[in-house]
């Protein structure tokens, strides 16, 4: 795994050939991304942290349980984009698109497929399952220009979210401090129209007739 200098956003390239690897790094670097490599569908799970859901799924890849694996860490970044090579051993790009897509928490980062083949039915699959863009091998710079807006779109998209999710946290604070208000005054009204019983029953037992038959208060 090899990881870019700092940049504004962060790619994770998946594929199992070095060479194919370097390419795509190089390509992403001058056009100033910060960059994660890593060379199989498994090790990319466990960056992400899916891991646990692909072997519950009984995704099996050969490098999977190699050393190299094994010292692959969470990531500590935000993945704003993934790239993927199509052909994989043991795990391809598309069932890594699928399990990225099934995730509530990841599905919103594109997915952008790599192949060296150009068949029209697998670009409309993966385009159906979710893949922003179909890109064909050998990857271009113009390919890699056309990454960015997908990632605004994203970013664009997240903050109205979080703008919505505070917006209804605020309405649902006004609405229980509104419910309390209308709690408090419905208690103090039946408070007080239970000291205004009170005051009218002590009239009444104050209430006397003289002689001639006259209502007095004592």
């Amino acid at each position: 795994m090899v990881m870019a200098a700092d940049s504004q956003f962060h790619v994770l390239a998946v594929d199992d050939s070095l060479i194919d690897r370097k390419l795509i790094e190089r390509l992403l670097k001058t056009s100033s991304y910060q960059v994660t490599t890593v060379d199989s569908g498994s090790k990319a799970l466990e960056f992400l942290g899916l891991i646990e859901e692909h072997q519950r799924t009984n995704f099996k890849s050969p490098s999977s349980s190699s050393s190299s694996s094994s010292n692959i860490h969470h990531q500590e970044v935000e993945v704003n984009l993934i790239i993927t090579d199509y052909c994989m051993p043991g795990m391809t790009g598309f069932d890594l698109l699928k399990k990225v897509k099934e995730s509530t928490s990841l599905r919103n980062i594109p997915v952008v497929i790599m192949s060296s083949e150009n068949l029209p039915s697998r670009i409309s699959r993966c385009l159906e399952e979710g893949a922003e863009e179909f890109f064909l091998k050998p990857v271009r710079l113009c390919d890699v220009n056309k990454l960015k807006p997908h990632i605004m779109k994203t970013k664009f998209k997240d903050q109205n979210q979080e703008e919505e999710e505070e917006e209804t946290t605020e309405t649902e604070f006004e609405s229980v401090e509104k419910q309390q208000q209308i709690q408090m005054n419905s208690n103090n009204k039946r408070k007080a129209g239970m000291d205004e019983e009170g005051v009218g029953e002590d009239r009444r037992r104050r209430i006397r007739y003289n002689s001639n038959g006259v209502a007095t208060v004592n």
